[in-house]
This record gives C-alpha cells, sequence and structure tokens, in this order.
C-alpha cells in the first residue's frame, strides 16, 4: 500500500472573494488581521514541514490601483448580475485606504521564497465560471492575464482552483491549452453540487457534515481523474471552518478532521483540506493554535504511518 498524503490548498482572495458579500469599510481590521496572519500559517508549515498549495487571485499581483487599472484585459466578464464584477466594484473603491485590502505583492513573495509552497491561481479576477453570462473567451482573457502577472515574478501557474467551487468542466480545454495541469474539484456529495445556487439544504447538510458523519472524504491517488493526458481533477476533501465561540463546535470540528486524517493515513488516501487564509481574520490566535493542533496531528501520522505533505502539483 502507498504512504497517504495531507493536501493542503489556500484559497487566496483578500477582499476579491467577498466584495459583494461585505462592507469593505466595517472589514479593514479582519483584512489586515488576515495579512498578519499569513507569515504565521507559513512558520508553522515550515516548522512541520508542510507543503501547500496557494490559489491566488491575481488581482493581489498588482502594486496599486494604478497598477490594476492598467492591467484591466480587453474582454472582462459580462454577469447578469452586475454586482459580481471585480472590475465594476474596484472601479467604485479606489483609494489608498483600500489597497492593502486587494492588493499583496509582498505577501506572494513571501508565499514565493518558502520551501513547498505552490502559487496556483485562482483566476485573475475571482472569475464565477457557472454564473449567468460568463463565457469562454472572457475567462480565456482572465486567465491569461494572470498568467502574465504571475510571470512577472518568476511564477509558472500549474494548478487553478474555481472561485467558489463553480467547477465548469467546460473550461478545461482553455485551462489545458494556457499550461493548468491539475484542478481541484469538489467532493462528490450532493451537496457540494452546483454551488452558484446553493439551496438552504446543501448548506444544512455541509454544516452538518464538518462535525458528524461517514469516513468518506480521502480517496485514493488512483481515484485523481484524468481529463486528458495533461490535466487531471483532484477532489477537495474538507473546508476548514474558521474558529468558532462555541467551544463544543470547535472541539466536533476537529475530532472529525482527526479521525479523517487517521483514516486516510492508515488506507494509504489523499486527504485535500483547504480554506481561505481570510477565515483566520476574525479570530486570528484562536485559528493559528486549531491549525497549530492538526499539523501536530499530521506529524504523529507521519511518523506513526508514513503520512506525507503534498501541495496540488506534487500529486498531479
Amino acid at each position: 500500500m502507498s504512504n497517504g498524503a495531507l493536501v493542503i490548498s489556500l484559497d487566496f482572495e483578500l477582499l476579491w472573494g467577498v466584495f459583494d458579500k461585505v462592507d469593505w469599510r466595517e472589514k479593514k481590521e479582519y483584512f489586515h488581521n488576515t495579512r498578519e496572519v499569513i507569515p504565521e500559517i507559513i512558520k508553522l508549515f515550515e516548522e512541520h514541514e508542510i507543503s501547500c498549495t496557494w490559489a491566488t487571485v491575481g488581482m493581489l499581483f498588482n502594486n496599486d490601483w494604478d497598477e490594476w487599472n492598467a492591467n484591466i484585459p480587453d474582454k472582462i466578464p459580462k454577469y447578469e448580475n452586475e454586482r459580481l464584477s471585480a472590475y465594476t466594484f474596484g472601479k467604485s473603491i479606489q483609494s489608498k485606504e483600500t489597497e492593502e485590502l486587494c492588493f499583496a505583492p509582498d505577501l506572494v513573495k513571501l508565499i514565493q521564497e518558502t520551501s513547498n509552497q505552490e502559487i496556483a491561481t485562482h483566476t485573475y479576477s475571482h472569475y464565477y465560471c457557472l454564473e449567468p453570462g460568463q463565457e469562454i473567451e472572457a475567462f480565456n482573457a482572465d486567465l491569461k492575464k494572470t498568467i502574465e502577472l504571475a510571470s512577472n515574478f518568476g511564477v509558472e501557474l500549474n494548478s487553478l482552483v474555481f472561485p467558489r467551487n463553480q467547477y465548469n468542466p467546460e473550461y478545461l480545454e482553455v485551462c489545458e491549452i494556457l499550461g493548468i495541469r491539475t484542478v481541484r474539484t469538489n467532493p462528490e456529495n450532493w451537496y457540494w453540487q452546483n454551488t452558484q445556487n446553493d439551496s438552504l439544504a446543501q448548506k444544512i447538510f455541509r454544516t452538518g457534515d464538518a462535525y458528524i458523519g461517514l469516513f468518506d472524504k480521502s480517496y485514493k491517488a488512483s481515484d485523481i481523474s484524468c481529463f486528458s493526458q495533461k490535466i487531471t481533477g483532484q477532489k477537495a476533501s474538507r473546508l476548514l471552518r474558521p474558529y468558532s465561540k462555541k467551544i463544543i463546535i470547535n472541539k466536533l470540528k476537529l475530532k472529525r478532521i482527526f479521525e479523517e486524517m487517521e483514516y486516510a493515513a492508515k488506507m494509504g488516501e489523499h486527504y485535500h483540506l483547504w480554506w481561505h487564509p481570510h477565515n483566520f481574520g476574525g479570530n486570528p490566535l484562536e485559528n493559528i493554535k486549531e491549525l497549530q493542533q492538526i499539523l501536530k496531528k499530521f506529524s504523529i501520522l507521519k511518523n506513526k504511518y508514513g503520512f506525507c505533505s503534498k501541495n496540488m502539483i506534487s500529486i498531479n
């Protein structure tokens, strides 16, 4: 039996991932905390020899609004719901005050300089691949722009995570042509499908599944989907939910993750954990402590079963 692996991918977005859901004026401390906690996450990864894929929104590569304006692609998405457009939003909030919420070249460089960290793409504009009005030509222009900006950092993008888990198989051909070699897909459970519509039942089952349920989230390396000779798809296993003020919730969540990790290690399977760095922005100290516990559990499983750490491209 081959050794199992803990795979971690982070959806690195800052404000670009939630601008349609929050008032940025009320989130300045939250995103300031996020910027402060990312170096702490990286330190923990170094300490425990953790590989990680940072699926980065391409707009974060820009230094400021002047650069952002200069990098608007010729073709941009025309969603029916205009509130979803990063371009409409970005043009409405431009000031020095908002730059730290929207740009992070310093953090990109820190990730790049850290061993075993893969910088991947979360598209350029946090592109919604299943929303009405999206089209393949705009997605192509979006992906080309993020590849261009990444190359300015000496970064080659090999892995992609679809924003809001809006996995669209129709876009795989564009990904392949532009050099993407692997993408993250959703768990096969029904409540992870069609996330753009997200019924109440889906939300309830996803929440409940974080605390109780079957050990059905890990998978064998042989189960990684081969979409073609050049591109694969690997399923996410578990969203690491942020710290809750309800202590029992945190205990149940960590117990579930520990048990799933141990099952994967025993069975020689892959367990793919993911979250957004900004999920740590509300209670940074508590979230870091929980991550420490998870990584300590990984170290135990590594010594006991040979459980290893991988990023997305290393299991392509």
